[in-house]
């Protein structure tokens, strides 16, 4: 019969698998975008800057704390977030580091000039004003990922397509370019394109997860 102490180490235990699964950063990479949408172990791999063979090493580690799930859809094996409180994890995760780490503070800071950044005064407002026309607000991610999620009122412009798109933006009014998220650059380059073309582009830095909607 087990002991008080066996159980207890054995709940313990249990709970550090979903510690140990995380404490990698690219296997926090490949969270964050498996945030964003499915995606293959090849897209993975290009998006996070590994090969294919660790891509598949980290997301077997992944899969073993059951933090994602593997589907095969012909040749390719495309993996999805396996619990929507797999990106209540990785968000409440990143915002405890980024409130106790001054390192990632000024690593954060580094990324975008406050000038550039939303300052609303709530989430509330900002749908507000983009229900409204008084603000257009843009998701610069792939449109794959537009597709699967997206916030409120936002219209899909992959930054790829951007440069070509302009002329569908007004200039009358502000722009708020939004992507994956804070440790993502693909807004922080949007709204220094539109910037330089004179658009009245500000950032914002959360993403669908940060927001919580529902990417499962």
């Amino acid at each position: 019969m087990s002991t008080n102490r066996e159980i207890k180490d054995a709940l313990f235990e249990q709970v550090a698998r979903i510690a140990k699964a995380a404490a990698s950063p690219k296997r926090l990479e490949l969270i964050e975008l498996l945030c964003q949408s499915p995606k293959t172990v090849e897209t993975l791999a290009r998006e996070a800057g590994i090969s294919v063979k660790l891509a598949s090493a980290h997301l077997k580690e992944l899969r073993t704390a059951r933090l994602v799930d593997p589907k095969r859809r012909g040749k390719h094996i495309v993996y999805s977030i396996a619990s929507l409180e797999v990106p209540r994890f990785w968000v409440l995760l990143r915002s405890l580091a980024e409130d106790r780490l001054f390192e990632l503070q000024d690593a954060l800071r580094q990324l975008v000039a406050s000038s550039t950044e939303w300052h609303g005064a709530s989430r509330d407002e900002l749908l507000r004003k983009a229900r409204d026309g008084e603000v257009v607000v843009i998701d610069v991610r792939p449109a794959c990922e537009f597709e699967q999620a997206h916030l409120p009122f936002a219209r899909s412009m992959p930054l790829s397509e951007l440069r070509a798109r302009l002329s569908e933006l007004p200039k009358d009014r502000p722009i708020v370019a939004y992507c994956r998220g804070p440790f993502c650059l693909m807004s922080v380059d949007a709204v220094a394109l539109l910037q330089s073309q004179g658009y009245p582009a500000l950032q914002l830095r959360d993403g669908v997860a940060e927001w919580g909607v529902e990417t499962v």
